[in-house]
């Protein structure tokens, strides 16, 4: 039996909480309904990192379909950088790239100063043997899943997931486009920015909350979506990864929370979450205006603020 949720002190408690932090939107939703909304639901925020989380979909669609080949390497799609990979980062494979265990330590566009601080050294690495979390085999992946597909990641999103799930808000047109690449000197590989609104990420987080079925279609392969909720690296403090997902392990994700086993979350600096727990039959999305220069809301924020909606 699946417990309501129901904050301490109520909902105005959450309400507080989101008024004394600079939470821009919150979405609660559980078996389908809304129970909390905050902020502006149809405004289209920047999503960060939570970009891989859509690209990892877009990659299950594909597999299905036998367009794309995890198993290949980067030597085999004669994908290189700018600075050029040895003959070992050149075996890595594009599921190396998935599981964020390529050992390419090469410089990468659209990273935070936190992800450059924690990348190992250059050629310490084969790859395989360590995860870590790396723009460069996040970026590289959407320059294969182009070369190998032909597809246009924006525009796959749109015709693929937002238009079969209905979303409200995302527009990939000449008059209006919530996705593009951003190119920088750093490497050859882009990264592929979104723009989604509160309401519309809920309902990604609610497809694969509900194994890959909307309105009674397969969207994604319920397969898919079951492999990139297993825990292939051990995250430490922030829990586990899978296929561009990050997950609950052991309870473990924000400090000062226990998450419900088996939950799981796409996370964009600043602030930007698209949590789903399936034990509560719930999706949690937060969102923060990163382009106002200094606005944002910190993993322990979250953290509390989760511990107060699980209380």
């Amino acid at each position: 039996m699946t417990h309501n949720l129901m904050p301490r002190n109520g909902w105005e408690g959450l309400l507080r909480l989101c008024e004394s932090s600079q939470c821009d939107a919150l979405l609660v939703i559980q078996g389908g309904e809304t129970r909390f909304t905050y902020g502006d639901m149809q405004q289209r925020f920047l999503c960060h990192s939570m970009r891989k989380s859509f690209l990892s979909a877009l990659i299950g669609i594909q597999v299905a379909q036998g367009n794309f080949d995890l198993s290949l390497t980067l030597a085999e799609l004669k994908i290189n950088d700018i600075d050029p990979l040895s003959e070992v980062e050149l075996s890595a494979t594009l599921y190396d790239l998935l599981v964020a265990r390529s050992g390419i330590f090469h410089p990468a566009n659209y990273e935070t100063p936190w992800m450059t601080r924690i990348k190992p050294p250059r050629h310490s690495q084969p790859p395989g043997c360590l995860w870590s979390y790396n723009n460069w085999d996040f970026n590289a992946l959407g320059t294969a899943f182009r070369q190998m597909t032909g597809l246009d990641i924006h525009q796959a999103f749109l015709e693929q997931i937002a238009r079969p799930l209905g979303m409200q808000d995302y527009r990939y047109s000449n008059e209006r486009r919530d996705g593009w690449l951003e190119s920088a000197e750093k490497s050859q590989h882009p990264a592929y920015p979104f723009r989604l609104s509160t309401r519309d990420l809920a309902r990604f987080g609610q497809l694969y909350l509900q194994q890959g079925m909307w309105g009674g279609k397969e969207i994604l392969p319920a397969s898919w979506v079951r492999q990139s909720l297993m825990p292939y690296s051990d995250a430490g403090d922030r829990g586990a990864y899978g296929y561009m997902w990050w997950l609950a392990r052991q309870g473990i994700a924000f400090p000062g929370c226990e998450l419900p086993e088996g939950s799981f979350y796409a996370y964009g600096a600043g602030g930007h979450y698209c949590l789903v727990m399936p034990a509560l039959d719930a999706v949690v999305v937060h969102r923060v205006n990163t382009d106002i220069a200094g606005r944002s809301v910190n993993r322990f924020q979250v953290g509390k603020l989760m511990d107060l909606l699980l209380s």
